[in-house]
């Protein structure tokens, strides 16, 4: 006994390994009671783990009785004997059934079983926060390590080992995978969750599958899915057995008289009012897109002080779709410290249904609006717009409450607006998004031996010519339309294809340390903290310690170094950066998970042998050569300053943007002509994001000259062309007529060979 107890502690003290924040995340969103694990040892009459030999803990019986009452646990034999017979097996289910956390414990059991010989289990997530989640969940559910018996792996993050039996994972990592590994042989059952979401890389699994379950017939897939995606996978698998979880809901759906003008106010006077009741429960808003997420968390922080105290505390708890922002750890120390009632407001949006797992929600605010991005692969920009949600989104949100019966749907707009404005189902985002990144791991795939991809929904033609075309700009393909080894090379980093060729062209430009730094700020959220109101001036004043003459990019390699400086000037690392980022108005996660990412892009060019330069930020020639790199890869991004008040007209199309408040730019009062920048997108106020200055006699010397003589004609162009007619007229001459004679197939202007980017 005393020997199982000692088994037992070090399992505690493994979990007490994991970051600490990652025990803040579980501990406020899951909301356990935290008893001790004890073991149940009656002389010798105890059961053993399977998974690991230990014997169960108390705990696990208590955690068993709460699973057996899941609306999915019914279907638990059935779903086994499909398994068995089948290589593909389709769930639909409601939210809230306990697909999730279920289904890839049975097929566990299931590889267990036949003693994994076949393989192990991977599920996939459209979030990373829910891998990560569920991953906790499901190891305290078998009774196992996390890291050991189950473990996750997302984007920078893993944690796995050889014997995990079990792994979450997201749905993007898993398609990289099949880069090294195409027919995916360590998995003998592959989950696929959440495949409703429809996002561009479940879709692209769905077809690659195919081709590899005829490969392997021992291979089973397991699609998971709400009730409105279920005929349309029939169709496209064909006959295959399929499983339906009900789960019956009772909780009162209210509908609002009429359509609210302002969604997002009406949102938060309806969370006071239902904070003022009395009533107690959790409860979840789904507003239109993460600003209002980041501007109600504000909001309700600042009318905390004027609630009455007699009703407890609402503790704002942001959920952010797209990235990882784990900012829970303040509010945790709280919660231990105060004795009083608390009521968490969960803020998400209509993508983030997936990350609400607190037990005692009881009510639901639902705006009913969302606000999404949208590509235009001719202007190569995101439209953002604003329009309602469809009628399974709407769906889905009530289904929050489970099996409730005293919750409340709050739906702010009239029941008949269902049925005439909102649209069945969402388009699926392989025919709404740039398919520069999909093409090219298509390109790699196909040189695994997938000669084609039979998606479940065709992606627009127009959208695929574009990325093929981008792919050609920058030197990913060979004359044959195939990937080149330079493209080869691209396809290994995790990054966007324009920013990895920044970072290959920067081995030859000897600038990779900054450039890496650059591209790990550029890919981790926005360090930059939205400052509270009354508190802009200060922010500003801040942030212009970091900024640089040179541009934002530069901007942001100057935040990662004093960041790195005050994490290693602290006594205590993980506390002292996060009050240094409060001091400065940034966010600390970001710039840990900028950490992450950059030493992730180091060991990738350690593994493929590519140079790294020492430092040298600071020296013109330094500065001139991280532009150079950046023109590489970003001379598609490019716009010029046609008024000289801030007015940029994009190179590439005719739309007009202004610098982001963000830009070190409008903190300094400079308007450069010529920038080149990172993001744009179109909205209500157009802005480019991460913008540096450059010269255009910089810009004509590293441009493939077919992708300029396919730009529009401009005022802009007819400058560049200028310039270069200037440098070289004969060189001019001769590229023209290259043109016109059809021989597209020149990608770099007739400069020096000590002026190119010699990897090209």
């Amino acid at each position: 006994n005393v020997v199982l107890l000692g088994i037992i502690y070090v399992r505690k003290m493994e979990f007490l390994s994991l970051p600490p924040e990652i025990h803040c995340f579980s501990e406020l969103l899951d909301c356990s009671d935290g008893d001790e694990e004890e073991i149940l040892v009656c002389g010798e009459d105890f059961e053993l783990n399977p998974f690991d030999g230990l014997p169960y803990s108390s705990r696990y019986y208590k955690l068993l009785k709460e699973r057996e009452e899941l609306p999915v646990w019914k279907e638990k034999q059935t779903f086994l004997e499909n398994l068995l017979h089948n290589q593909i097996v389709i769930v639909s289910g409601d939210a809230k059934t306990g697909k999730s956390s279920q289904i890839p414990q049975w097929c566990a059991e299931y590889c267990l079983s036949v003693r994994y010989q076949h393989g192990v289990v991977v599920c996939t997530q459209v979030h990373k926060q829910t891998a990560v989640w569920l991953a906790l969940r499901v190891a305290d559910e078998m009774d196992v390590n996390v890291g050991h018996e189950v473990g996750y792996f997302i984007p920078f993050e893993s944690c796995c080992t050889t014997e995990t039996i079990l792994r979450y994972c997201t749905d993007d990592m898993l398609q990289r995978e099949m880069m090294s590994t195409p027919l995916l042989s360590y998995y003998g059952v592959i989950i696929l969750d959440d495949v409703h979401e429809r996002t561009v890389a479940t879709d692209a699994l769905l077809a690659l599958l195919k081709d590899v379950l005829l490969s392997r017939p021992e291979l089973r897939l397991v699609i998971l899915t709400a009730p409105h995606m279920s005929s349309k996978l029939q169709q496209y698998y064909g006959s295959i057995p399929f499983i339906r979880v009900e789960s019956k809901h009772h909780a009162e759906v209210v509908y609002s008289c009429s359509i609210q003008k302002d969604p997002f106010l009406s949102a938060l006077r309806l969370l006071f009012e239902i904070h003022h009741t009395k009533e107690k429960g959790d409860i979840v808003v789904f507003l239109a897109c993460e600003q209002e997420i980041e501007k109600a968390h504000q909001m309700i922080r600042q009318e905390q002080p004027n609630l009455n105290p007699d009703l407890g505390e609402l503790i704002p708890v942001p959920l952010y779709p797209t990235k990882q922002d784990l900012i829970l750890k303040s509010h945790q120390d709280k919660q231990k410290s105060c004795k009083q009632y608390r009521r968490k407001v969960l803020l998400t949006t209509s993508f983030g249904e997936s990350l609400i797992w607190i037990k005692n929600v009881t009510f639901v605010i639902d705006a009913g609006v969302e606000r999404r991005k949208v590509y235009n692969p001719r202007i190569r920009a995101d439209s953002v717009i604003t329009q309602p949600i469809s009628k399974s989104q709407a769906e889905m949100h009530k289904q929050i409450l489970g099996m409730s019966s005293s919750g409340k749907i709050f739906c702010l707009y009239p029941e008949e607006f269902t049925y005439k404005e909102m649209k069945p189902h969402l388009p699926a985002k392989i025919q709404e998004s740039n398919l520069t990144s999909m093409v090219l791991f298509l390109k790699r795939m196909n040189i695994a031996g997938f000669g084609h991809c039979d998606f479940i929904s065709r992606p627009a033609p127009e959208s695929l010519m574009q990325a093929l075309e981008d792919l050609d700009y920058l030197a990913a393909l060979d004359n044959d339309g195939n990937l080149s080894e330079f493209g080869i090379i691209m396809s290994e980093f995790p990054l966007d294809p324009q920013l990895s060729k920044s970072v290959l062209a920067s081995c030859e430009f000897e600038c990779v340390n900054e450039m890496l730094t650059i591209a790990a700020m550029v890919t981790a959220p926005n360090c930059f903290l939205h400052a509270p109101p009354g508190t802009e001036e200060i922010a500003l004043t801040c942030w212009r310690k970091f900024s640089h003459p040179a541009g934002d990019h530069f901007t942001l390699i100057n935040v990662f170094n004093a960041f790195k400086e005050a994490s290693a000037n602290s006594t205590s690392q993980y506390y002292s950066a996060e009050k240094w980022c409060r001091d400065y108005f940034l966010s600390s996660s970001a710039l840990r998970m900028a950490e992450i990412i950059r030493a992730e892009l180091v060991e990738i060019m350690k593994r493929i042998e590519l140079p790294i330069s020492e430092p040298d930020f600071g020296s013109k020639e330094n500065i001139l050569n991280i532009k150079k790199s950046l023109l590489s890869g970003y001379f598609m991004h490019i716009a010029r300053d046609v008024d000289g008040s801030g007015n940029y007209l994009m190179l590439t199309h005719r739309q007009v943007a202004q610098l982001h408040p963000f830009s070190s730019y409008c903190n300094s009062r400079r308007i450069p002509e010529w920038v080149l920048f990172h993001e744009f997108s179109i909205s209500e106020d157009n802005s480019i994001r991460v913008v540096s200055e450059i010269s255009p006699d910089l810009f004509v010397e590293l441009v493939p000259q077919y992708y300029f003589s396919n730009l529009p004609p401009s005022e802009s162009k007819d400058i560049l062309q200028g310039m270069i007619n200037h440098l070289s007229p004969a060189s001019a001459m001769k590229e023209e007529q290259k043109t016109n004679d059809d021989k597209g197939n020149e990608q770099f202007p007739q400069t020096p060979t000590e002026q190119r980017c010699l990897i090209q």
